[in-house]
């Protein structure tokens, strides 16, 4: 089969998938068979590979079929990514900043790839001095991009809720002088929500991630208090209090878990999520060192898998329903009007586009950097960020990484996250292996359902398969 595309079935539907323009077609069993051989066998050759279990006429046709595909260039598509490079490598315009409010945190969550919110510093929470200085230092390097975005983060960025307040207040008096709009998201274990904090970060936030595993027994095992108490009790209600703003005002949320060795189950605790009334779930694989024993193995990929085609029945199956309907954050790709070309190379921008910033003003490629001396970028205050690093992220991309030219999934992940990349094998190059195969399933899953959903608005009462 040509690397240019890709086949795969779910159920009994089976999706050929071009790699390169995102076309997706339903197809039937004799064209899911014939494209193993197509482009590398002659016609007649693929006819006696075949003859066994498809008339030879049928074949013949089928492979005229994909002829008039590729010759449309509808399917099996070509794509010039040198231009895209080279812009990529010469960017560095910043449009996002992750602010690491508090390096602290009132949970010591097991999974924590932070260490309970200090990042093996020590605790502290940034003063606003140095917030303002990098909500400076953003607008300062963002060039002419007007939309920015500031990320709160820890720790449990509540505990320095004042400087929270005051940075959004900062952020705002600037936009009319530099023709800037600040867009802010926080990430909250939820605990130490009370009405007034709810009604403001409501008011102020554009996204907020809310932090819950799933089914209490769940949460409760790994989410706990340094005593090692459980919180799903103390957060259940202050998270439907946001939810049920943010829906009611039509504003972006998430509720966001993990999932361990513990809950290869979880789509029952995707399923738990819905059912309290919580329709934007994401539900994220830990990512740890294999020794640990929360950690899951290459062992359990079938298991996992097993959990994604149930994610998205059930999706399916409570969209029809009506019946407590979500959505499901890794799920969640447009085919049609997808991620621009550079997002498909480059992913998410780490060290380029997106830096984070700690208490003391030092800035690091991601959150998910933080802690590492060796990828300190610089400072706020010093205003100039360290070459050598950034030449580093610059020349990240699917192509300057030797495994992902050659992948079908590399337009939808972009190569992966660099830090996982790092954490795992020590080389910001490397792709994660264990992370690669749950994104390629996630992606399957992702387009099956695309699929299912453009088959039924297009023909809701013919049950025959056709193309999208």
């Amino acid at each position: 089969m040509l690397n240019t595309v890709h086949k795969f079935e779910i159920g009994d539907t089976k999706i050929v998938l071009d790699i390169n323009s995102g076309a997706v077609y339903l197809i039937d069993d004799i064209t899911y068979d014939v494209l193993d051989y197509y482009g590398e066998l002659l016609e007649e050759e693929i006819i006696a590979k075949l003859k066994h279990k498809y008339a030879p006429a049928k074949i013949k046709e089928v492979i005229g079929e994909l002829n008039e595909l590729k010759a449309s260039e509808s399917l099996f598509t070509e794509f010039d990514y040198e231009p895209i490079v080279k812009r990529i490598e010469g960017n560095s315009t910043i449009k996002a900043l992750c602010l690491n409010i508090a390096h602290d945190c009132n949970l010591s969550c097991y999974y924590c790839f932070a260490s309970d919110g200090h990042y093996k510093g020590k605790r502290e929470l940034m003063p606003f001095s140095v917030a303002k200085e990098a909500v400076r230092f953003l607008v300062l390097n963002s060039g002419d991009i007007k939309n920015l975005e500031i990320d709160f983060f820890g720790g449990e960025p509540l505990l320095n809720f004042d400087t929270v307040k005051e940075t959004v207040s900062y952020a705002r008096s600037l936009e009319r002088e530099y023709n800037k709009k600040f867009h802010f998201t926080i990430t909250t274990n939820c605990t130490l929500l009370d009405d007034d904090m709810i009604n403001y970060l409501h008011k102020n936030m554009d996204n907020i991630v809310l932090s819950i595993d799933g089914r209490k027994e769940i949460n409760d095992a790994i989410r706990v208090r340094r005593d090692g108490s459980g919180t799903y009790d103390s957060i259940i209600d202050n998270i439907k209090k946001v939810v049920e703003l943010r829906e009611r005002d039509g504003k972006d949320y998430f509720v966001r878990g993990t999932f361990t060795k513990y809950n290869l189950d979880f789509c029952q605790d995707v399923l738990h999520l819905a059912d309290l009334g919580f329709k934007e779930i994401s539900v994220e694989p830990v990512v740890a060192d294999e020794k640990e024993e929360y950690m899951f193995t290459e062992s359990d990929l079938p298991r996992i898998h097993e959990e994604y085609e149930k994610i998205a029945y059930e999706y399916l199956r409570r969209k029809k329903t009506g019946k407590a309907p979500f959505e499901f954050y890794h799920f969640k790709i447009n085919l049609y009007k997808g991620p621009c070309q550079y997002r498909r190379i480059s992913a998410c921008g780490a060290g380029r586009e997106y830096l984070a910033v700690v208490p003391n003003g030092d800035i690091y490629p991601c959150h998910q950097f933080v802690g590492n001396p060796k990828f300190v970028m610089g400072n706020v205050f010093e205003k100039v960020l360290e070459e050598s690093i950034c030449n580093q992220f610059k020349k990240l991309h699917i192509y300057s990484k030797q495994e992902c030219p050659s992948c079908w999934a590399r337009f939808f992940c972009s190569g992966g996250c660099n830090a996982n990349n790092f954490n795992i094998n020590g080389d910001i190059s490397k792709p994660y292996k264990l992370s690669c195969e749950l994104q390629k399933k996630r992606i399957e899953c992702a387009v099956f359902l695309s699929c299912k959903e453009k088959l039924e608005a297009d023909s809701p009462d013919d049950p025959r398969p056709g193309n999208s």
